[in-house]
């Protein structure tokens, strides 16, 4: 590894992984085998609430990684650099993510993929489908908020996959909750129990480190290198004099009886219940001074799963490494490269070994295709490799064949992983071009950016199709459309709030929308399969449809197949 990049850890043993965390494995497989690569593979989404830090911990964890030298700034718009996963201008401009990125790196031997997903409540739904790609979650937490809301809605996506979450409590070094308070309110709020990996010195602005109970050393504290270069750490043992003498007696003592009680009270490290997301290890740092960030990813390696099986249509298991090339689309983005109007679809492998130029079976139209151009990412950077494995996430070429929730099989035409789920849209509009002339122009962009996921599209019933229904989760994604469409089609739109905050999916699509009792509010219209949909104002509109129309049933979430 390069000058750059060495741990610059003074007096630090090499961290091993705590005996009660060791996964059971078998026998290591031959190097370069399937099952060789398909182990030392980790994919991971980060999800935190707005501010969390989530962004800029990617980029300290790729600057560990070796895949960046410095670290980007992600709130200083006249900065020069930028984070590296925040690639689009309306994320630098606004210092927010609006779309997940793919970070690919190696680590340790270990290949490792990160989903950073947009922390903002408005684009949720790309962050609740990016995590149907990951096998396992990190979870920021600002040390001074606690669980904010969006991190309980990413949560209980998380918990109902029953994926394992590691928990990074961030901004230690500034004023911060007790820890004690932080892990009772990860058990009341999240219902999930926790174990402190190292534990906190100093939570009232005056923060000293951290104690691993690992290796029953302190790391102390060191800041001021505002986060853009590896952070020095230095150790002692807690017994150590000369560390009651740098820490004083008020903090040596207070450490000393809360790792006392720690010990005595506290739940022990179950590895088996961290994988089926029944408990979360804990670690304190800061990601801006990169503080502790080392030790977490040097633990979270070693613990977190490998790869695991998936289930298909039919009771079909899927192991990633007896069976054949498969994998599914989980995002499509348009437009990564401006210049060259690229659409890019993202692939997860969930099995096998995928080889440049294979063909494929496409199970939703049966037809044979070929990958020709597979490529890694490092957010908007893309490079064409030869080779991949299950875990790994690849970039696709496409043209428009390919759709969010497809199956991709080397060997089974039949294939058909479950499909994506459609979070009911919160807010809608009618959106229509501003300039006749570019009304071409206005229906790619609304068709590429409904395919990436980005807007959902709608048609009222017996209503020219100049004018579109869009719905979208939160209402910044509005801004984020009509920048978008400016920017990357040249189109100019016209845009009217509408006061529609739900929409239902008939269940029988037999159904003849207006056949049915709604009150005068209610808006009938089909999405952008044809599905037919109905957009009410409030509940009691709901209520009223359901009440009025014998036999009629509601769906809030449509799985697309």
């Amino acid at each position: 590894m390069q000058e750059d990049n060495e741990i610059l850890t003074e007096n630090a043993e090499n961290i091993q992984t705590p005996a009660a965390a060791t996964i059971d494995r078998a026998p290591a497989a031959p190097a370069g085998s399937i099952a060789a690569q398909v182990d030392r593979r980790r994919t991971f989404a980060i999800i935190s609430h707005p501010d969390a830090g989530k962004t800029t911990m990617t980029e300290k964890l790729l600057l560990y990684g070796g895949a960046i030298r410095l670290a980007g700034s992600v709130k200083a718009r006249k900065a020069t650099k930028h984070a590296v996963s925040d690639w689009m201008d309306i994320e630098k401009q606004r210092g927010i993510s609006v779309t997940s990125s793919v970070l690919q790196f190696e680590y340790d031997n270990y290949c490792i993929n990160i989903l950073d997903t947009p922390g903002h409540q408005d684009f949720s739904e790309d962050t609740y489908r990016t995590l149907m790609a990951a096998d396992s979650a990190v979870m920021l937490i600002d040390g001074a908020k606690g669980v904010e809301a969006q991190t309980l809605k990413l949560f209980h996506v998380c918990k109902m996959r029953g994926i394992p979450i590691f928990t990074f409590i961030n901004k230690m070094d500034r004023a911060a909750k007790n820890p004690f308070d932080l892990m009772q309110e990860l058990e009341d709020v999240l219902g999930i129990k926790s174990y402190a990996m190292n534990w906190p010195i100093g939570t009232d602005g005056d923060f000293q480190g951290v104690y691993n109970r690992r290796e029953r050393q302190v790391e102390l504290y060191e800041g001021g290198n505002h986060g853009q270069e590896q952070a020095k750490t230095i150790t002692a043992a807690v017994d150590d004099p000369e560390l009651g003498r740098q820490l004083g007696s008020y903090y040596h003592d207070r450490l000393v009886e809360e790792i006392g009680l720690l010990d005595m009270a506290g739940d022990e490290l179950d590895i088996d219940a961290v994988l089926a997301g029944a408990q979360t290890p804990i670690f304190f740092g800061s990601a801006m001074t990169n503080f502790g960030v080392k030790t977490f990813l040097e633990h979270f390696i070693k613990m977190a799963p490998c790869p695991h099986g998936k289930e298909a249509a039919g009771e079909v298991h899927v192991d990633p490494v007896s069976t054949p090339f498969s994998g599914f689309i989980f995002k499509i983005q348009a437009n990564m490269n401006p210049a060259h109007r690229d659409r890019l679809a993202f692939l997860r492998i969930t099995s096998g070994k995928f080889e440049k130029g294979m063909e494929v079976w496409h199970t939703r139209t049966g037809r044979k295709i070929r990958l020709t151009q597979p490529t890694q990412f490092m957010a908007q950077e893309r490079t064409i490799i030869d080779e991949a494995y299950a875990g790994d996430i690849i970039g696709l070429f496409d043209t428009g064949l390919l759709g969010i929730g497809d199956t991709l099989s080397v060997d089974n035409q039949n294939l058909r992983f479950e499909g994506m789920p459609v979070f009911p849209s919160e807010h809608f509009a009618r959106v229509q071009y501003a300039d006749a002339m570019k009304r071409k122009q206005f229906q790619k962009g609304i068709e590429q950016l409904s395919e990436e996921g980005a807007i959902q599209v709608f048609k009222q019933i017996d209503i020219g199709v100049e004018t579109l229904i869009i719905g979208a989760v939160g209402v910044l994604q509005f801004e984020v459309l009509e920048h978008r469409l400016k920017g990357e089609y040249g189109v100019e739109i016209r845009m009217q709030q509408l006061p529609y905050h739900y929409a239902r999916w008939l269940e029988d699509q037999s159904i003849d929308p207006h056949d049915l009792t709604l009150t005068s509010s209610t808006l009938r219209a089909t999405d952008r399969d044809g599905s037919k949909v109905l957009l009410f104002e409030n509940e009691w509109g709901i209520e009223w449809a359901i009440d009025k129309n014998k036999n009629l049933k509601l769906l809030d979430c449509k799985v697309e197949t």
